[in-house]
């Protein structure tokens, strides 16, 4: 290995080493306790000596888990409240699907209620409890929370995080506290309207009635982040802990728990090890370099399978797997892969070898094992329960032949950049295209955009040091491949319709 290589090697570690170290001091102090509620899975974090206080439920949003919320339930136990954190069903360890007309509050929604209702019954019953209750919710948890307030007389507080919920009313819930990523403009709009709805001349950032009478409403934007950044804004934690401090008659002034910067650190460090570590790979390299693919035929195998896939599957019927959207997107990602690798392989573009297959697995386990490990701890649940291997299974058999497709178009990272900027694009808009000839029934695979294009960005660069170390595409390609079908399968709800 070279000795670049070397300094990025020790680099990359020593900086991932002191992000974990920085995530784990904010749990000093802290005493995390698992507890199940019935399927449920939840953790409880409190400080250690604090006295009775506040139970505060943290509910996270759709394709959310546990950790994700994390930043909340450090930020409130240090606090002093007794913070409770839980997977809803079909999401990160619970077992139990989804199940019910997503479409209709009486349908899913009120089972998500009836499961947060569960999990605040056990939660006011543990040692330290002083009775009161408060409910956060971000994004598809906004309306839950909002919804069992309303329904629940013991909520003595919401925060509601990218709200959006037709349940606000002038009245209730009481003490409502809206924050919105500055990015997010519709939201914005919505938590203004939730303000004005109690006051017609209040704005962002105002504060009308009175929390400590059960009387007030908040609504602010929390700056430079969008739907998932707001999440670690230190101005939403501070927000949330002043207004539950506000309706329980409470003070703190110390530090929020500021998670995003080092999640990010250590997120960045990960992928950058990848570089030093494909270069371990060269004594493996290929004979010749990954064939040169004319203009024409490089643009005829990127844009017409990107076309035909949403046209194609538009009027068929796309749900198989116990999980929502997934379905659809393994088959984009299998048609779109094969379309262009049957355009590429009548030119002899595509080249897999046994050297290609074996090279696959420690990129894959570089992705499923390593950058796994790190989100499971920190970012979002990455392990699945047994429940989610066959959808593992199904979109790897979209997402191998997609990812496969994209290294041969781009050569492995050794095409052009406008080469491989085009094949990513055109991607994208493939999805979205999608998206848009059924709304409706694709709403959801909106989310996953911002998902596809970060993993272009973080993955899309580690297929192409791969690539250039060993000459071999398919093996960056079979490798990323795998991890994606990982990545998308433990992250879609699991359905039961």
């Amino acid at each position: 290995m070279t000795a670049p290589r070397w300094i990025v090697l020790v680099l990359a570690l020593g900086l991932a080493a002191f992000a974990v170290f920085r995530l784990e001091a904010d749990k000093r102090g802290i005493l995390q306790s698992p507890l199940t509620v019935g399927t449920t899975p939840a953790t409880v974090y409190q400080r250690e000596g604090a006295g009775p206080a506040p139970v505060v439920v943290i509910a996270h949003g759709f394709a959310g888990s546990r950790p994700l919320m994390q930043s909340f339930a450090l930020t409130l136990a240090q606090a002093g409240y007794i913070a409770v954190s839980f997977d809803f069903m079909g999401h990160g360890r619970n077992p139990v699907p989804m199940s019910g007309d997503v479409t209709s509050i009486d349908g899913t929604t009120t089972l998500l209620m009836d499961e947060l209702a569960r999990v605040a019954d056990v939660a006011l019953a543990l040692p330290g409890s002083d009775g009161r209750l408060a409910l956060l919710g971000h994004s598809m948890a906004s309306d839950i929370v909002v919804r069992q307030a309303v329904r629940d007389p013991r909520v003595g507080a919401v925060v509601a995080i990218s709200m959006f919920s037709l349940a606000v009313t002038p009245d209730e819930p009481s003490n409502l506290l809206v924050v919105t990523g500055q990015w997010e403009a519709m939201l914005a709009e919505e938590a203004e309207k939730a303000l004005r709805l109690a006051d017609p001349s209040a704005g962002l950032g105002d504060t009308t009635g009175d929390p400590g009478q059960g009387t007030g409403r908040r609504a602010v934007l929390a700056p430079n982040v969008e739907h998932v950044g707001v999440l670690y804004s230190p101005v939403t934690l501070e927000e949330s802990r002043a207004w539950l401090d506000s309706a329980f008659g409470r003070t703190n002034t110390g530090p929020v728990t500021e998670r995003g910067g080092w999640v990010a650190l250590l997120i960045v460090s990960v992928v950058a090890l990848a570089w030093p570590l494909s270069g371990l790979l060269r004594p493996l390299r290929a004979d010749t370099r990954p064939q040169d693919i004319p203009l024409g035929q490089f643009l005829l195998a990127c844009l017409v399978p990107a076309i035909i896939t949403p046209l194609v599957l538009w009027p068929l019927p796309t749900s198989f797997l116990p999980v929502l959207v997934a379905d659809y997107l393994a088959l984009h990602f299998a048609l779109q892969g094969a379309l262009a690798l049957l355009l590429l392989a009548r030119i002899g573009a595509v080249r897999v070898d046994l050297g290609s297959l074996l090279l696959a697995i420690p990129v894959a386990l570089f992705g499923i094992a390593l950058f796994g490990g790190m989100l499971d701890r920190y970012v979002a649940s990455f392990f699945p329960t047994p429940e989610r291997f066959v959808i593992i299974a199904a979109m790897a058999c979209g997402a191998v032949p997609y990812m496969l497709a994209d290294a041969t178009l781009t050569q492995g990272g050794q095409a052009s950049f406008w080469r491989v900027l085009l094949v990513r694009t055109v991607a994208l808009a493939s999805l979205g295209a999608a998206v848009a000839l059924d709304f409706e029934g694709l709403l959801f695979l909106i989310i996953i955009l911002p998902v596809i294009l970060l993993f272009f960005i973080l993955f899309g660069t580690v297929g192409g040091w791969v690539g250039r170390a060993t000459w071999r595409p398919a093996a960056g390609g079979i490798g990323l491949g795998l991890f994606l079908a990982w990545a998308l399968g433990v992250t879609f709800p699991l359905f039961a319709g």
